[in-house]
This record gives structure tokens, sequence and C-alpha cells, in this order.
């Protein structure tokens, strides 16, 4: 055991078993060994030493809890490995606002003013209304017509149009239900918000005061009705759908009571007129007296709120501005009118104007946009008022001009990340941040750069998407941009071919800037959260408890209830007293001065916000939740509603009396609540940063584009990604390569030049799974995970399951097919091989055998399925053509192709990856699908290898035996019945035509042979087709094997002659190369250094390697022996000739009936008739000629055949006839094509038979015979 493999000591297996169990000698660790830390010496010291007997014989004994308490310390200790660190450091717990309560909790602030809790209830209602609007604005905004997917009626006789008009209603009617609904919600909406209109018109109300988060929420109600008007005019398909459901209905009759029919109605003239809810609005509007002079104070609101940048996020922005536009329109109409309330001051159309002018068009929802100028254009009387506005008239705002801007935001940004890495060095990275204890100006420094930096995002985001929408809304075109081209799409326009080279540089760098500076305020959020929290506390309780201590003494002392009654509640409601209870003995509660002394206030310092307060347990302290969690933070929307509401009557110039609360407080109480007053507006967006800091740098709106594709007309489901700004940005950056723009760019001319001075710039490397698949013990849910072994277990049975879909589909389709298979196997292979450099697999063979089930058996899935492939289609429906060397499909198949099982339905990443890559190789290994040839004969022999081979061939050498001593046997023995008992070939002197018609009518009865050109051919053809297979199998295995030769000759020592000049002897010039390359030489390196197994098996590969390239063993020999043994029937030879030499004229033996055969398929067809080769292919004659061979009855062929003689006659005369409806020079040109081919069998054959004839005999056997004697001399004789 060695100390450098600590899985096996330094664990638990030696705390469990080790100390537990009588000491064992060990190897050698003593005490001074200096691989050992000095931390483990006494651990060892229980365990002697082997060879240092004095030692451990010096040590001294240890109880078990000491040796326990030193195992213990192992734990401790650290043990660093290569393992890349993936796991992220611990998140804390942060305590998040949530202001989802929506005044949930108004009633537990019974201190305050009655009134201001009744609003409360106003703007929960309000609230949940404005929310359900916003639903209904993302189902108007994501709409899909339906009805365009669904088949039209095109006539009243269509035999389906009852079952499409069911399918139709039943399709459209839950979204024609949501369209009804939306249509009852904006009328109560418009009911709601004009009744709370006509509530605060009242006379007698004009005069108290509204409170300016009541009239901010009226504005989000306008802005509302403008946005879902605006959504409803866009979505024609709306409107499509709806009648195309009405239209289905009134088919069916489901609107038969006439409250649905007067609904239907009213659903479509609502859909059907533009502006509509607008129009509702206006008319309501417009019977409410001084409905006007509440807008007037909605829009002046929104002009203060937005001249002081009183908001964060870009919508608020955008919704101020929307308000101010659509509010003038509104108000000036036939009852008012906004340019006599500009003339009274009641409004500031100047103001308005110049805001308009600077930002003309803002983003309205999702894609959509509007400009801010339209509201003004469509008001009633804007024409005989034209001059007073410059916002309608054309010109570019510098605020779309983002490249001028470009510097006063870098320069905005440098400020700004240099203070924010002040604080950051400092807080974060020394984690000196949380736990040290700040002052107030500290923390107000920390909570003023967090709302600087929530504004900066805020501005720039609001920057990009004003940019994006102003170009949204002006596209370009082909005059303004000669890269656009004319059929470029509106959407296209906008985007793609709307934006310079500048403009996208720079929006990609203020987005990098905002999504950084986001990164960077997201790490500092738990320091902002403390600060902000100390912060507002602080401020509240200062201002409660020291800064309205002088208006409440002066109040008391002149005896102003009104006034006591509102600062009492604002302390009640906000301090949180030092003692629990406030001071009972505060002189200016009895409206008396401070003593000379002073009065000591203790205000105290918490890191909280405020929280809600049950009222059941109502007390100042409980204002404030201590712990600082969720719950003590649902409040805090209530609670700062009503502080502000308070602080805002005192200051307010109404209050319902002749004498406002402003006129009771001196000046400077009136600036310090003023200026509280405007500080705390952002204390709610602070107080949940997290969500603030998300929506000042939401860019998502980069993304939409359902406006858009609304024109298309459903011309388009959906865009390309590469008409959007992200990927156009993106892909600007990768196109120009501006290294300003990216990360890591050097160019290809930078890293030769610096190659040619010496300095090599290595690329990164690629590090996309290295680091997952090195993770060995990662720590989840405090357990230690093997994450490479979880993925290799799984690869592992990816692998199979990728290996047995290969062979699966390989068994579901011809033999054509294996070219495929073996590509999907490399595919596999190149995997594995990859896989293996992370990741411990089985070995591939290992894996191949087992899912080709070829553990144990001797043959597996791919050799069963080649053989069955071969006897059930191969050889019965192939037709062979050696002209090509290929065997394709015959015109006529005599036989059924088989039927083979479907594959089964799998990912693409278990074939070739994708469902692209999957078409693209698909149509590559197409070319291979229509024929069998050489590719697929050596994939044959790659994939089956010699025991493969061996049992295919013995399984078609059975076939073949079956054939030639069954069905083929028994149709000679047939024809040679029927074939006549003499046939000499005619003489010369007959002629051709003569020839043709003797030997056509010799063999009447083989030419009317029914069965001869179906069943006999066709078995012929199968012996045929087995044969090449054979054959090609053998050429492909040679080349396969010389390919292994001459790869393995280097390693045996077999090297080719080298060039020699002259002079130079060759017998030198090996020996320097065989010394050359003597380490290669494998026999010699293994005697040396290998064991005798090792050293048993190189010589045997050796030897046999060498036996196979001298002897040149062949199988196809083989083959043809064992054919002939299967031709013992007498039959096939015939009888012993009468004369003792051979038979001449008789047609006894197999080459005259094969004579006769070939005789028939040489017969010319007709015009719509198949040939012989187009049937068969050359396979018949193949097996005609072998069987030829095989019987030594070649040379008797060639001189006898009839064919032959036919042809020789013709080539002579030269005659062209048409004999028994035989054209005589057509049938001797395939006469001659014939012969090529039979004389091309015959050379092969005779090639691999005379190398068996010379091999099993070795002696010429001679044969006398006497000269034959005439009759005339044979009776003198």
């Amino acid at each position: 055991m060695h100390v450098n493999k600590p899985p096996l000591f330094f664990g638990r297996r030696l705390n469990r078993v080790r100390l537990f169990s009588p000491p064992t000698p060990l190897t050698p660790l003593h005490p001074c060994t200096p691989d050992i830390p000095d931390i483990l010496h006494p651990i060892f010291s229980p365990f002697p030493s082997v060879q240092n007997t004095q030692t451990a014989a010096m040590t001294t004994h240890v109880t078990l809890e000491d040796a326990l308490s030193n195992v213990d310390l192992l734990e401790e200790l650290p043990l660093p490995d290569q393992q890349p660190c993936i796991e992220p450091p611990p998140s804390s717990i942060m305590y998040q606002a949530n202001f989802d309560t929506n005044f949930e909790d108004r009633n537990a602030f019974v201190t305050g003013i009655a009134r201001y809790i009744e609003q409360a209830t106003v703007h929960s209602s309000m609230n949940e209304m404005l929310e359900e609007g916003h639903e209904y604005a993302v189902m108007l905004y994501t709409w899909r017509s339906c009805s365009r997917a669904i088949p039209q009626v095109k006539c009243n006789e269509q035999p389906n149009r009852v079952e499409i008009y069911e399918k139709t209603v039943e399709v459209l009617e839950p979204e024609v239900t949501k369209l009804m609904k939306f249509m009852y919600f904006q009328r109560k909406a418009i009911e709601r918000f004009c009744s709370e209109v006509k509530r605060l018109c009242h006379a007698e109300r004009r005069k108290d005061f509204v409170s300016e988060a009541y009239l901010l929420t009226l504005g989000k109600f306008i802005n509302m009705f403008a946005v879902l008007d605006e959504l409803k005019n866009m979505k024609c398909s709306v409107k499509n759908d709806h009648s195309a459901y009405k239209r289905a209905a009134q088919f069916l009759r489901k609107m038969a009571d006439p409250q649905s029919i007067q609904e239907s109605q009213n659903l479509s003239m609502f859909l059907a007129n533009h502006n509509r809810i607008t129009q509702c609005l206006h008319q309501q509007l417009e019977v409410i007296p001084g409905y006007e002079e509440l807008l007037a104070d909605i829009v002046n609101i929104c002009v203060d709120y937005y001249e002081n940048k009183m908001y964060l996020t870009p919508s608020e922005k955008h919704m101020l501005l929307k308000v101010m536009g659509f509010g003038l329109y509104l108000m000036d109409g036939n009852v008012s009118n906004i340019y006599k309330l500009d003339a009274k001051k009641r409004i500031n159309l100047s103001k308005i104007d110049k805001f308009f002018k600077q930002l003309q068009v803002v983003p309205l929802f999702g894609d959509m946009q509007i400009e801010l100028a339209r509201y003004i254009k469509t008001s009633a009387h804007y024409e005989e008022n034209k001059s007073k506005w410059t916002c309608t008239q054309s010109s570019i705002s510098p605020q779309y001009n983002i490249c001028e801007q470009m510097v006063q935001i870098r320069d905005d940004h440098i400020r700004f990340i240099s203070e924010l890495a002040r604080y950051s060095n400092s807080e974060v990275v020394t984690g000196s941040g949380l736990d040290s204890q700040k002052s107030d100006e500290e923390y107000r420094e920390l909570f003023d750069l967090a709302l600087r930096g929530l504004q900066l995002l805020s501005k720039w985001s609001a920057h990009v998407m004003e940019v994006y929408s102003w170009k949204l809304v002006h596209p370009t075109d082909k005059f303004c941009n000669k890269d656009c081209p004319g059929t470029a799409e509106e959407y296209e326009r906008a985007t793609r071919y709307n934006y310079t080279s500048e403009e996208k540089f720079a929006f990609v760098e203020v987005i990098a800037m905002i999504k950084g500076l986001q990164v960077l305020m997201g790490r500092m959020e738990s320091v902002f959260n403390q600060a902000i929290r100390n912060t507002i506390y602080a401020a509240l309780q200062d201002f409660a408890q020291v800064t309205l201590r002088e208006p409440l003494r002066q109040a008391v002392r002149k005896k102003k209830n009104v006034l006591i009654s509102v600062l009492q509640a604002i302390r009640k409601t906000i301090c949180d007293w030092e003692g629990g209870r406030e001071p009972p003995n505060d002189p200016c509660l009895r409206g008396e001065k401070d003593p000379k002394g002073g009065f000591d206030i203790k205000v105290p310092r918490r890191a909280v916000g405020p929280s809600s307060t049950q009222a059941c347990q109502w007390s100042p302290r409980a204002l404030f939740h201590p712990t600082g969690g969720t719950q003590g933070r649902r409040g805090c929307r209530s609670l700062l509603y009503m502080v502000r509401t308070m602080l805002e009557s005192l200051i307010a110039d109404k209050s319902g009396s002749k004498k406002t609360l402003r006129s009771s407080l001196d000046g400077p109480i009136v600036l310090a609540i003023e200026d509280f007053h405007k500080q705390s507006f952002f204390f709610t967006h602070l107080l949940n940063i997290s969500e603030a800091l998300q929506q000042c740098c939401d860019l998502s709106q980069l993304w939409f584009r359902e406006f858009f594709l609304e024109l298309t007309m459903g011309r388009r489901i959906q865009f390309p990604i590469e008409m959007s700004m992200p990927w156009i940005l993106t892909d600007h950056i990768l196109e120009t390569k501006e290294p300003s723009m990216m990360d890591v760019l050097l160019d290809k001319r930078f890293r030769a030049e610096c190659k040619n001075y010496g300095v090599i710039i290595p690329y990164p490397p690629s590090n996309r799974y290295e680091t997952l698949l090195k993770q060995r013990h990662v720590q989840l849910l405090g357990r230690s995970i093997d994450l490479n072994r979880l993925i290799t277990q799984r690869i592992s049975a990816a692998m199979y399951k990728s290996l047995d879909q290969a062979i699966s589909r390989f068994e579901s389709e011809d033999l054509t097919s294996i070219v495929e298979l073996e590509w999907l196997l490399e595919i596999n292979r190149l995997t594995h091989r990859l896989l293996c450099k992370h990741m411990t697999l089985d070995s591939f063979d290992a894996m191949f055998r087992e899912a080709n089930h070829n553990v144990s058996a001797p043959y597996g899935r791919i050799t069963l399925h080649v053989f069955w492939e071969l006897n059930f289609d191969f050889l019965p429906n192939y037709c062979y053509n050696g002209s090509t060397n290929r065997f394709v499909r015959t015109a006529i198949p005599f036989t059924q192709e088989p039927q083979r099982d479907k594959p089964a339905n799998v990912q693409p990443y278990y074939l070739y990856g994708s469902k692209p890559l999957n078409i693209a190789y698909s149509h590559i290994y197409s070319s291979y699908r229509n024929f069998v040839g050489p590719p697929h004969f050596k994939t044959i022999c790659r994939l089956l290898g010699y025991q493969g081979i061996a049992v295919v061939m013995e399984e078609l050498l059975k076939i073949v035996k079956s054939l030639l001593q069954g069905t083929i046997l028994q149709y000679v023995k047939t024809l040679i019945e029927v074939m006549p008992k003499i046939c000499r070939l005619p003489r010369h002197e007959y002629g051709s035509p003569g020839i043709l018609e003797f030997f056509h009518h010799q063999l009447k009865d083989i030419i009317e042979y029914a069965e001869l050109k179906t069943d006999v051919f066709q078995s012929l053809r199968e012996v045929g087709n087995a044969i090449l297979f054979c054959l090609l199998i053998e050429q492909a295995l040679s080349q396969e094997e010389v390919c292994d030769l001459l790869h393995a000759a280097p390693f045996q020592n077999i090297l080719p002659r080298v060039y020699i000049k002259e002079g130079e002897r060759l017998e030198v010039r090996m020996k320097r190369l065989e010394a050359k390359y003597a380490p290669l030489h494998l026999v010699p390196l293994i005697e040396r250094l290998g064991t005798p197994q090792q050293i048993a098996i190189a010589r045997e590969g050796d030897l046999l390697t060498k036996e196979r390239l001298c002897c040149g063993l062949s199988m196809f020999e083989v083959i043809l022996t064992r054919i002939r043994s299967y031709l013992q029937d007498p039959i096939w030879r015939g009888p012993p000739p009468t004369n003792g030499v051979m038979h001449v004229d008789e047609c006894v033996e197999f080459h005259r009936l094969w004579s006769a055969m070939q005789f028939v398929y040489c017969i010319p067809v007709g015009t719509n008739e198949f040939t012989a080769e187009q049937c068969f292919g050359d396979g018949l004659n193949w097996a005609g000629c072998s069987i030829i061979v095989l019987l030594g009855q070649q040379r008797r062929f060639d001189l006898f055949d009839f064919c032959y003689h036919l042809l020789k006659v013709q080539r002579q005369d030269g005659k062209d006839e048409v004999i028994k409806n035989v054209p005589l020079k057509k049938m001797a040109d395939r006469i001659r094509k014939y012969q090529i081919l039979n004389n091309e069998v015959f050379a092969i054959l005779n090639k691999y038979m005379k190398s068996v004839e010379t091999d099993s005999s070795t002696v010429e056997h001679v044969r006398c015979f006497q000269p034959p004697i005439h009759q005339s001399l044979a009776t003198t004789c």
C-alpha cells in the first residue's frame, strides 16, 4: 500500500476495517518519509513495519479513541486531483420583496386615515382589472389564425360539409368564447373607468385632494385602452376566425335563441369596427361634466413625472408618453378643447410637443409601435391648430441616431463602472460587504449607486428599444439601400437591411454594456440589498421621529386638529421606537419646546424594510420585520402608499376645505416633506432590486415579431432567424471580424506571421464535453456523484442500442443496404474511439459481437440475414451483367419478393445524428440501392470475415446440390428424352437458311417445351448466380487480403526492390534498407521481449501470412470441386460411345442439351417481349458453361454446338432471311454475343480448374486409338 493511492488508504474503509482488525504488516511508512505530512505521523504508530523491526519495537501503543481521532483528521486533508471544478459556490438565501399582495393588508393600517384605506381598496380592484387587461393583450398579440388551417367547404353539395362545420365549431368555439369575454371585459373596464371619473369630477369632490398614485392608476387604464384597441385593430385573424365560426354555427343552427344571435352580432360589430374601444370610451366620457379637468390632472402628472424622470423602467417611461398622447385625444372633442385648456394654463401643450418631437415613436406592445404624433393628428381640433405642433412635421429626431449618442453612453459607462469597481473590490472581493457595519453615509452612497446604476441601465435599454422601434416604423427599400432586394419582405426591410454597419456595432456595444453591467450589479445584489434596507429604514425613522416633531409641536400648540391627526397617523404608521413605544414625556406632544439640554431621541438602525402588520398584533415595532424575511416585506407597498399619500395630502393645493393643510406648515417643513416625498418614489423599486434590474435590462422585444407575421396574412408561419436582430448583430460581428467586438479573435494572417518568427499562438482547445466527463466526485445534495460513471453507463447503453438499430435497419432491407450498414458501424466505431478518450467503455468489438448476437454463436445476425437474402431474394430475383460486373433485379420476377419486418422508428441520433444528416446520407447511399456489385461484395467480406463467408458458402453449396440433384436433374432427364436421338450438323452447301430451318425442325419439341423458359432457366439462373457470388466473393476477398499483405510486409521484413543507379550494388542497398526497418520486424521483437504465449502467437500469425502469400490459396477452386461431385448421375455424361471414342451425332450428353437450350434463347424475341438477358441475366450461361466444364465437355460443345455451326455458315454466305418467323441475321448476332460470353466463362473456369487438375494429377494419361480403316479395305484386310 502506497501513500500516493488515497482512495485505498485515506477513506472510511480504513476507519471501519483496519482499525477493528489485528494489526497487519504494511509496506514501510516511516514517520520521516518526506511524502507524508506531519499530521499523519501519529496515525502510523500502531502499524509496525516489517523492514524496520527496531522502529516497530520502539513504537508506543495508542488507544482506540486516539486512533479514531487521528483517522478523522484524514477527512480534513486536501487531496487535489485534476478534476475541473464545476460546482457553483453556495447561494445565500436572499429576502426578496413581494409586491403581488395588491393592498391585501390595507385593513391592518388602522392608524391611517380611513379614506386612504378606502382608496387602497379601489386601487386593489383596479390593479386586478389592469392585470386582466394585460392577459387579454397577450391573448390578442399571440393570436394565430385557426381558420386558415381548417378545411373550407367549397360548395353546398360537398358530402362532408356537415363534418367540416362540426369540427370547425369544435375547434373555434373555445377561441370565440375568449373573444366574447374580451368584449365583456372592455365594456366593464370602460364602465369602471368612467364611474371613477364621474365620482372624481363631482363638484364637491373636485375641491378635494386626489393622490398622485390614484391619478397614475387612472393613467394606466388609459394606456390599457390604447393598447387593447390597437391590438384589436391589428389582428385580422381574429375577425377571420370569428367569421368562420359564425358561418359554421349558423349552418349547424348552434345559435338558435335570440340572445345568442344578439351576442354574436354584437361581437361581430365590436371586432369589425376599428377604434371601437376608443370611440366607446370617448362617448361615455363626454357625458361626464368636467371630465376634461380630471384628464388634465392625469396628463399633467405624467408630464411632471416624465420631466423630472420619476420613472425607472423603460416601460414606465413609454407609458407616461402614451398616456399624454391618448389623454389629449380623449380631452379634445365636442365638449372640450385642449387648445382652450392650454390657453387657460390648465395644460402645457408646448412642453408635450417638445417631448413628442424628441421621442416620436415608442413601443406599444411586443413589436408593435406607435407614433405619438398620431394621437395629435387624429384629435378633433387639430386641423385649425396645426401650426402649433412641431412633432407632426416629418423630421428625424437626434434621439434615434445611436451613433451620436455613443460618446455620452461610453463616458457614463466608464465612470459608473469605475465607481462600481471600487465598491465591488471592497464589498465582494474582500468579503467585507456583509460582515462589516457601515455608517449611514456609507449605506447612503451604496443606495445612490444602486439607483444610478438602475437608471443608467434603464436609459440605455430604452434607447435601444426606441431606435429599434423607429426602424420598424420606417423600413428601408431598394432605393435607400442598394443591398436590399426588391423582393425583400416588410420585416426583412425593417431589420436586416435597415441598419448601417456603424449602427450594428453601436447596438452590439450598448447591449454588451447593458448585459455586462447587469452581471456586475447582480453580483453585488446582496450588498445593495443590505444598504437599501438600512437606508430606507433610516430615512423613514429619521423623517417620522425627528423631522415631523416640529410641525407636530406647532400643530398641537395652534390646536390644528386635522393636521395633528394626519401627523400622528404618519408617525404611528412608520415609527419603530427604541423602547417599543412612543416616549410619553415628549414635549412636542404637549406643544412645548424642548428643554435647554435637548430632548434625546434615539432612532434605532436596522437592516430591514417596511413589513406587513396584523390588526390583531398592532404595535409600532410590528411595522418593521426584524428578521428581514419574506413575511417582512409583503406589506411594504401598502405602508409606502399610506405614508406617501398622507404626506402628499399635507402639501397638496387642495384639501376639501377653504384653507389647505399646506398653509398651516412652515416653508422649511414643506420643502422637507416635498423632498422626502420625491426621494421615496424609488423605494418600492429598490426594495425589489432583482426584479427592477431584470426589467431595466429586458431586451426581449428584439425577438418579438407577431405584428409583422400578421401582416403576411398567413404566408409565413415564422420568419427565419436570419431576420431577427440578435442573429443580425451576431452575424455582423462574425462577418466583419472586428477585434473590439469579439472576445478572442486572431486572424490567420497574424498567426502565420507569428509562426514565421517562431511564436506559435495555439487556438483555444475545445472544451464542450471534456470538463463534464472528468467529473468523478461531484457533490450533489450532500452526496458524492461519479458523473463520469453515470454518463458512461448511459453512453454504453446508447452505443449498444445504436449498433442494434443499425443491424435491425439492415435486417429490414435487402442485400443492397449492406454498404449503409458498414458506414453506420464505422460511425459508431469512430464515436466509440472519441468517447474512449474520456470514459471507460467496453471494447467496440465486444459491443458489436453482443449487438450481432455473435458472442457464443459461430455466426451472427448479419451473416444470417446475408444468407437469408441470398436464398430468398438474390439467387432467384437478380440478373448478372458481365459488362458492368453487377447484379440487378430481373424484369420479370418468377418468385415473390420476401416480406421483411419494418424498421423501428428511432431517434435521429441513433443513426447519423439529426434529421438533415439522415436525409443527406440516405441520398448518398441511394446510389448503392439498385444493384449488387463490387462495393457490396467487399463490404460482405469485411463484415462477415472468414467464418461468416465459410458458413454462407457451405449453405450455398447445399442449395446448388439440391438444385443439381433435384429440380435440374429431373428436367435434364425429361429434356434428354425429348431431344432427337441423332442430330448431325448439316453440310455448308445447304446454306444458313436451310441449316436454321433444319435445326428449328429438329429441336421443335425443345422449343415448344412449356417449362423451359420458366422453371428450367430459373433453376439454372439460381445455380449460376450462386457460382458467380462465390467467384466475386473470392475476388473481393483477394483484394482485401492483398491490402492486408501489403500492410503486413514491413513487419515481416518483406521489402520491395529499390531503384539502383549505375555502379551501385543491389545487395548493399537492400541490406541498408533491411537495417533501417529492422525495428519493425515483429517476430524477432516479440521473441526478445514477449512471453512464450505471445511468441507462439506471433510465429503462427507470421507463418499463416507467408503461406497465404506464397501459396495463393483459392476458395473458388474448392467450390468448383464440390459442385463437380454433385454431377455423378449418368444422365449428365450419357452412355458409353459406340465407337469407343466419343458421341458425335448422338444427343445423349449434357452439352448437346445445352446446345438446344442455347438455340432456344438465341432466337430473337418480339418488340414487347423480354429477352433471356433481361429475365435471367448472364447467370443462365454461367450455370450451363460451368456444368459443361465440370463434366469435361467443353471441346465437344465448341465443335458440335448447333448455334456455332449456324453462325459459321451465316458468316460465310451472309444471307439474311426470315425462317419460321426467325430473322436469320439477328439470330446470328445473338449467337455471336453468347459465343463471346461463353468463351469468357470457359476461360475463367479453366483458369481455376487447370490448377486443380495440376495439383491432383501430376502424371499425364495417354490412350492410344487405332487409325480408322476405309470400308473398301476392310474385306481385304
